[in-house]
């Protein structure tokens, strides 16, 4: 079992979730203390789906009957391999397949997981009473963004569906979800999600680097260092804190320690509205910006990001490339978001600036 980092539980159905076989007619009662579990893992934002060897139409009318419908996203039941379905879910979340564990009564299909996607973690469904009490599945922290994260996914889904059925281009479409964008300063409040934005996001983290919560407090308490955080909320709801970028003042050099954003917005073009604004406070200031990136096996998203708002290479030091920006060419905000800014951008970057903002 991971010691850390299980972001979706993935159930079984027959004689796992529930007590019996749904398709040889027997009388299905729910698994004892199966509700629990379910709404526990809800409540610590731990994403919940089913993989399940079943005819589609009565197993979910069963689970609908149990009233545990709304639990599960992007449910698979069906008779392809479990494996199939277990990438089916990660791709469908946009998660790690790493990220993944698979509860089911059945050696064979937890072996047959174990063999394709040997990094998913499996668990036996005679386990299940201990299955709170696993690490993997015990975050440090339990946010707001937490106990909403499956109503975020499933926000995300309707507006996915809805995205399918306009008929104009993506920017038009883009600009009908009335998105609005708040960047401002963290304060220790925000210090629980800034840790779990850290831990939880790979693909769209700069360095893959993780901060914990202590640590970041002591960054935010110096003088030079300013923690930005982001917040979006559009017509279907918040997203809730979605990014952030650690600043590290080195003279007249603002560096960019870290920028990371949440997988599931990033395709909504407000990246770089951050990067952004982050460039024109420094342009303000009279101070050069710089940016580290440290590849790892899934971010190169994020190098790229960065060379299409205008960073250019100019060094590497053992695994870090050196980033800069020439202060010339910053991009515009795009068109159709609203984004309510901190009091003084020219402040965020200027020595006066963090010191009066450092309690």
């Amino acid at each position: 079992m991971k010691r850390a980092g299980i972001k979706c539980v993935v159930w079984d159905l027959d004689n796992t979730l529930w007590q019996g076989t749904l398709l040889e007619g027997d009388d299905i009662s729910l698994r004892p203390g199966v509700k629990d579990i379910i709404l526990e893992l809800d409540g610590r934002g731990i994403l919940q789906s089913i993989a399940s060897r079943n005819d589609y139409a009565p197993a979910w009318d069963k689970l609908t009957a149990l009233g545990l419908e709304q639990y599960f996203l992007l449910p698979q039941i069906g008779w392809v391999d479990k494996s199939i379905s277990m990438q089916a879910i990660a791709d469908g979340l946009g998660i790690g397949i790493d990220t993944l564990a698979l509860i089911d009564d059945q050696a064979f299909e937890r072996e047959e997981v174990r063999h394709a996607l040997p990094t998913v973690t499996t668990i036996d469904a005679a386990e299940i009473d201990n299955l709170l009490n696993l690490s993997a599945l015990q975050p440090r922290f339990v946010t707001g963004e937490s106990r909403l994260r499956r109503h975020m996914y499933q926000a995300d889904m309707k507006r996915k569906q809805v995205e399918s059925d306009f008929t104009g281009t993506r920017d038009e479409f883009l600009q009908t979800l009335n998105m609005c964008l708040t960047l401002r300063v963290a304060t220790e409040p925000d210090l629980r999600r800034a840790e779990e934005l850290t831990l939880r996001t790979h693909q769209l983290n700069t360095t893959g680097r993780t901060y914990s919560y202590e640590e970041l407090a002591e960054l935010i308490g110096s003088p030079h260092y300013r923690l930005l955080v982001a917040e979006l909320d559009d017509r279907f709801g918040s997203s809730g804190t979605i990014g952030l970028a650690l600043l590290q003042m080195e003279r007249d050099v603002s560096l960019l320690k870290l920028f990371i954003m949440s997988c599931r917005v990033m395709s909504r073009g407000v990246g770089v509205i951050m990067l952004s604004y982050l460039l024109q406070s420094a342009k303000s200031s009279g101070v050069k910006v710089r940016a580290e990136f440290v590849p790892t096996d899934r971010n190169r998203i994020m190098y790229v990001t960065y060379k299409f708002n205008g960073f250019f290479e100019v060094g590497q030091h053992d695994e870090v490339i050196l980033l800069e920006h020439s202060l010339e060419a910053i991009r515009p905000f795009p068109r159709g978001v609203t984004v309510r800014l901190p009091d003084d951008p020219a402040a965020l970057l200027s020595s006066a600036g963090y010191a009066s903002n450092s309690a």
